[in-house]
């Protein structure tokens, strides 16, 4: 009984040596920072606040990496999680969405944030700032219920 257990012991510590070296990027791609919610929702500055501090590491091209990301099998959950996140809301390419993907995305935002979806429970365990605080579901929600800003409309060339 106790050589097996030995034997099982080996070979749970191989296997998890093994799995090291499968490892996910790490990326964190440029961005244009014109095309950013920042630049494209100057009246964002609140919401902008609150969904960078609870939602930026997967939801941005500014990710910050924490150590765990970085021995599998975590790695390859947190990588899966912030590619997901980026494909579903990426604050640093909002402007790269035509105004009626940026519309939506914001409406889920705010569902996701009123249902307790979001941020995800796991990544508030590890970062407990992340944790929305009294009135951010409803700073988010704000963004999501006001049109942006119209440009100012170009002067006409004077003859």
């Amino acid at each position: 009984m106790k050589r097996s257990a030995g034997k099982a012991i080996l070979g749970l510590v191989l296997l998890f040596v093994v799995m090291q070296v499968v490892r996910p990027a790490h990326t964190n791609p440029a961005s244009d920072p014109a095309a950013s919610l920042r630049a494209v929702r100057p009246d964002a500055g609140p919401a902008l606040a609150v969904l960078q501090r609870s939602c930026g590491d997967c939801h941005s091209n500014d990710t910050v990496w924490p150590w765990y990301s970085n021995v599998a099998p975590v790695s390859w959950l947190v990588a899966r999680d912030v590619r997901s996140g980026r494909r579903h809301l990426n604050i640093s390419e909002f402007g790269s969405y035509d105004a009626a993907r940026q519309q939506k995305r914001l409406t889920e935002a705010c569902s996701q944030v009123k249902e307790g979806e979001m941020p995800m429970w796991i990544y508030t365990l590890q970062h407990p700032d992340a944790t929305l605080r009294p009135g951010d579901v409803e700073t988010i929600c704000a963004l999501s219920e006001t049109a942006p800003p119209t440009p100012p409309a170009a002067s006409a060339p004077r003859p």
